[in-house]
């Protein structure tokens, strides 16, 4: 198991061949996947043919961006996952929403951890390591905006607010970002 990172309560790991399990699971949650506009119904053979091996790949493309699963240290069960990836990545990536240079934060946790702070302790983490030490100039979140406890989130990490749009599906989804200069100036130093 290759750790990436560790916070007070969290292991962000990278994913092994071994997740599908676990990431089948998570998005068979309907609860998880109601606010996430990139969800159908879970299918395990892509998961295993298709997320994993991008997810893996990723640790081959770049050294510190991608997606890790994520373990709660106490129980040491997976309890979702985040990433921290080249805006390129994304299925909706359009160079009027990001720059081609800008990251993009992300994450999915399991119902039975909504409310611990988690989401927060993680991205926090992940946002002081792309500045700190991968040398990230931008990074951004995307989330519905009917996600209130994401844009929460956002807002606790001090991304701002900065675009709404609709995308090719209609789905009403709201940016927040942080520049390098904003986060400086942040007491997440």
């Amino acid at each position: 198991m290759t750790i990436f990172l560790e916070t007070e309560r969290l292991i962000l790991r990278q994913f092994t061949k071994d997740d599908a399990d676990n990431l089948f699971e998570l998005n068979s949650d309907p609860e998880v996947t109601r606010l996430t506009p990139d969800v159908g119904q879970p299918n395990y053979t892509e998961i295993q043919t298709k997320t994993l091996p991008q997810y893996l790949a990723y640790y081959e493309l770049y050294d510190g961006y991608g997606c890790w699963a994520a373990v709660e240290k106490s129980s040491q069960a997976f309890i979702g996952w985040f990433y921290l990836r080249p805006a390129i990545h994304a299925a909706y990536f359009n160079p009027q929403l990001a720059g081609h240079d800008d990251i993009e934060l992300g994450y999915r946790l399991c119902k039975a951890v909504w409310g611990k702070g988690y989401a927060t302790e993680g991205a926090k983490a992940l946002i002081w390591k792309g500045f700190r030490e991968l040398g990230m100039h931008r990074v951004f979140t995307v989330a519905l905006t009917v996600n209130a406890p994401s844009i929460r989130v956002m807002e606790k990490i001090g991304l701002k607010r900065e675009k709404r749009f609709l995308d090719e599906l209609g789905n009403d989804l709201v940016i927040h970002a942080l520049n390098k200069d904003e986060f400086e100036s942040l007491s997440l130093i």
